[in-house]
């Protein structure tokens, strides 16, 4: 079996609290293929009786990084494989993947940019991939930005991380509008994403710019839509239609 597909044994190194209902769970895998920003691993469980139950979930971690593998996963409630994690995994515990899959939705630094990445809820984890690929170029980086939409505030996920990097980064800009919820104070943007938002955005890109969105189907149509009436042409955008993180 190609290399790329074969399931291997991967142990869990470190699980970090996202937020509420997300984790991230870093994965030490003896030999796993160099992999792409923006590509995704299939995981399996095996119950005591032989039950298997799959699921994909998007790489969060960058090729070039310390090493491990990070998957970030939300709590499904009535899920078969999210509950496990969230629930019964621990440091030390051992699961099965295979991968990496996926090719049109990558970017890598020889692609360029500057760069737009939209993302809706759990769609930002593939986007984080690439923040941390770029961030490993540093001074060489190409400008980009990120649109995070969310529910509510303690539902951003790596919100400390991104704004460090925004803080940090001149290069890099973040907008965060809050969609459902929004904590006392708030000043940021509480609205769906709309042509305005992405015009105010894309201002702060040169061009051309290369778009990447990923988010539920609502989410990821109705962007890709607005970005093509912006005059960006279709072909430089690309498009990853996500659910929540797995269940």
């Amino acid at each position: 079996m190609p290399e790329m597909v074969r399931w291997q044994i991967a142990t869990v190194v470190r699980v970090r609290t996202e937020t509420p209902h997300v984790k991230s769970f870093e994965f030490a895998v003896p030999n796993f293929p160099k992999y792409r920003p923006g590509q995704h691993v299939d995981v399996r469980l095996t119950a005591p009786d032989g039950y298997q139950a799959q699921r994909s979930y998007s790489i969060a971690s960058a090729p070039d990084g310390p090493g491990n593998l990070e998957l970030t996963v939300e709590l499904i409630d009535d899920g078969e494989v999210s509950p496990y994690f969230h629930e019964v995994v621990r440091e030390g515990d051992q699961v099965e993947l295979r991968g990496p899959i996926g090719g049109p939705f990558t970017w890598t630094t020889g692609q360029g940019g500057p760069l737009l990445l939209a993302g809706g809820g759990s769609g930002v984890v593939p986007l984080m991939s690439m923040l941390r690929h770029r961030a490993g170029m540093g001074e060489d980086a190409p400008p980009a930005a990120l649109l995070y939409s969310s529910r509510s505030l303690d539902e951003v996920i790596y919100r400390e991380e991104l704004e460090r990097a925004a803080s940090d980064d001149d290069g890099f800009g973040l907008t965060v509008t809050l969609t459902r919820q929004q904590p006392e104070g708030w000043n940021g943007l509480s609205r769906r994403v709309d042509a305005a938002m992405l015009a105010d955005v894309l201002g702060t890109l040169g061009h051309p710019v290369l778009a990447y969105v990923c988010g539920s189907n609502g989410f990821v149509e109705s962007v890709a839509s607005l970005l093509v009436d912006h005059g960006l042409p279709p072909e430089s955008i690309r498009t990853e239609r996500f659910g929540p993180s797995g269940t």
